[in-house]
């Protein structure tokens, strides 16, 4: 990889910092994640990841195969009912 010297302004540096410190990233890692896919997409990403590490520290998630039983059961019961309704 080669190393390139930019100057950003000082809002985007801001942002690039308060985004890395959200993350546990180093600014320059957020950066490239930045330049791949623009500061909002980038903030809502780290929003979300948050939002999800908070629901499942609270115990409110529901385990995937919980999750594919129940759409398994809800497959079969469409089916079923399409049967029926022929």
């Amino acid at each position: 990889m080669t190393t390139t010297e930019i100057q950003l302004p000082k809002v985007a540096q801001t942002r690039i910092s308060r985004l890395a410190q959200a993350s546990g990233r180093s600014p320059a890692a957020m950066l490239r994640f930045v330049l791949r896919d623009g500061f909002d997409a980038v903030e809502r990403s780290i929003k979300e990841n948050a939002q999800a590490d908070a629901e499942f520290a609270a115990g409110a998630t529901v385990a995937h195969e919980d999750v594919m039983r129940d759409a398994l059961n809800t497959v079969q019961q469409a089916k079923q009912a399409a049967r029926a309704a022929a």
